[in-house]
Parts: structure tokens; sequence; C-alpha cells
């Protein structure tokens, strides 16, 4: 899954102004950027996004500035048996292929970023297929030589119990682009002092899993050691698809948290599905390590999803 939310940011924030959009639509070997990323180009030079990591980067910028003074669309093949591959920094040992189309009627309809944002707005995904051989489009399938790309809903992840650990977790989350809602009913916990920058929701757990409705892009840890906040968040987001539930915890808590469970009606497989104790087992000690080995098992999670 290619990660182009601040590339989708930028193209509503520059909307009007010339543009070029850069895109990956191959890869072989240990290509640094998946198919799908994006880099989009102001007229003024700006840019945001990548397609390399930084190898290529200097020459798609020069390509983006002919396509939006008007040249044609252009296909661009890098890799290491190419000089050119060499003159641009690609000794990583992978190959990719760019296309560079302008942000216009004729190529990358500024249109499709509208339905792009309402799309993952309403949590759903959205394919756009490109003619390779126009370098135009649009949102119906194509014939013949096409790349499509999927733009899924944005990661979310929903910390239940507004602990320390949720502090260094819900860092790690926004840093990986993730939306973060910490849910905690405990007025003192809950605070924006505590937790700047992100969506506090003071309801009890089970409704505000249920009204935000975590799916296939969502993640529900939950982190309070309380039974009577932790469980009902628990029930409510087996009940959905979740693509990564997470609970705090030892083994016998574990044990116990099963039973309850189980005496709530979740059904085993359901809480099969539950990590716990959470996280990666990398012998975590701290805040800050329990939070990371959280975030990478919730990563994984999320992968293996796409």
């Amino acid at each position: 899954m290619a990660d182009n939310d601040s590339v989708l940011n930028a193209a509503a924030q520059w909307k009007g102004a010339p543009l070029a959009l850069a895109t990956v639509v191959s890869t072989w070997g240990s290509a640094p950027r998946p198919r799908g990323s994006h880099m989009i180009v102001h007229a003024d030079g700006r840019f945001e996004g990548s397609v390399s990591g930084g190898c290529v980067e200097s020459d798609i910028l020069a390509t983006a500035a002919e396509v939006i003074a008007g040249a044609p669309f252009q296909l661009k093949n890098y890799g290491v048996a190419d000089a050119a591959a060499w003159e641009v920094g690609l000794p990583c040992g992978g190959e990719i292929s760019v296309l560079v189309q302008p942000v216009s009627a004729e190529g990358f309809d500024p249109e499709l970023f509208d339905r792009i944002a309402e799309a993952q707005a309403s949590g759903e995904a959205l394919a756009v297929s490109t003619d390779l051989a126009s370098g135009q489009s649009s949102l119906r399938p194509l014939e013949g030589a096409a790349f499509v790309n999927r733009y899924d809903p944005p990661r979310r992840l929903f910390i239940v119990g507004a602990v320390q650990i949720a502090q260094a977790l819900a860092g790690l989350a926004r840093q990986l682009g993730i939306q973060v809602t910490i849910i905690d009913p405990r007025a003192r916990f809950l605070t924006e002092e505590r937790f700047p920058g992100v969506t506090l929701d003071d309801r009890w757990p089970d409704e505000a899993i249920e009204a935000l409705d975590p799916g296939p892009a969502s993640a529900v840890v939950t982190l309070s050691h309380d039974t009577k906040i932790d469980d009902p968040a628990l029930v409510a987001a087996l009940a959905r698809p979740t693509a990564y539930v997470g609970a705090l915890g030892s083994r016998r808590s574990h044990a116990a948290r099963r039973e309850r469970l189980a005496a709530a009606g979740v059904a085993d497989t359901d809480i099969d599905r539950i990590d716990a104790p959470v996280g990666l087992d990398i012998g975590a000690i701290g805040p800050a390590e329990i939070a990371l080995s959280i975030a990478a098992a919730m990563v994984g999670a999320f992968n293996r999803k796409d």
C-alpha cells in the first residue's frame, strides 16, 4: 500500500495551479517505493511525496517541469543496468517505471482528487485507471495496457485508555500517517495537554467504537487495565472487521479476559483475533518500547490485510 495522504492534501491545497503528478507504475527487485506511490509537483517548484525515497526525484522534478510547460506525459524507466540510472542515483538494485503526467483533463483530471477525497471520507476504496498509451486517468475500467491504482481509506487507530503508553503510541502512529483517536470516559486522563493534536473522545468505549465503526483500515488497542473500560471496547471491536485488535495485559490476565468475553457472547474465533499480550515480543521495557512493539504489530496487521 502506497502512503499518498500528504500528496492528496497538497493537491487539495494547490487546486487550480499548474501541476504534474508522478506515479510509480512498475517495480522490480528492491525498489525503494511501492507501486502507486505519488509525487506531486507545483509549477513554482514545490513538491510533495516521493517515488524513490530520494534516488530519482531530481530527474522527476525536471521532467515534471517539462510536462507542466506543455510537453506530453512521459514514462520514465530507472534501473541499475542503465547509465542514466546511475546518473540519477539508483544504486539500490531495483528498477522502477514512473509515469509523469499533467494534472489536467488530458492527464490526471483534477476532479479525481475530489472523488478520492470523498471516497476516503466515507471509508470506501476507489480505483483509478490510467491508460499507459495516452497518459490519461479515469474512474472507468480500461482495455489494453493500463495501470490501476487503488486508494484505500486512511488508516485509523482507536486507543482505549488515556494512559502513558497511549501518549507514546499516539505519537508513533501519527508519524506513520495513522489517524489517532483516544477514547476514555475519565476526564482527568483525557486532556489536550497530555494528547496534543489528537482527537479525544470521552464516550464510554463501546458507544465510541460502535459510532466510529472500525473496519479493515482500523485498529483498536485497549490499554486502560480497567475491565469496565477495556472489555466493552473489545466486544464492539470484535463485532466488526477491525484489522487489528490488541489488549494490554499478561497471559494470565488474558486468560481471564477470554472467559469474560465468552460469557458476554463473543465467539472463540473472534476472541482469537485479539493480540494479547499486545505487540511484538521484543522484550519491551517501559511505555515507549511497549508502544513501539504495538505499532509494529499493528502495521504488520494492516499490511497483511492490504
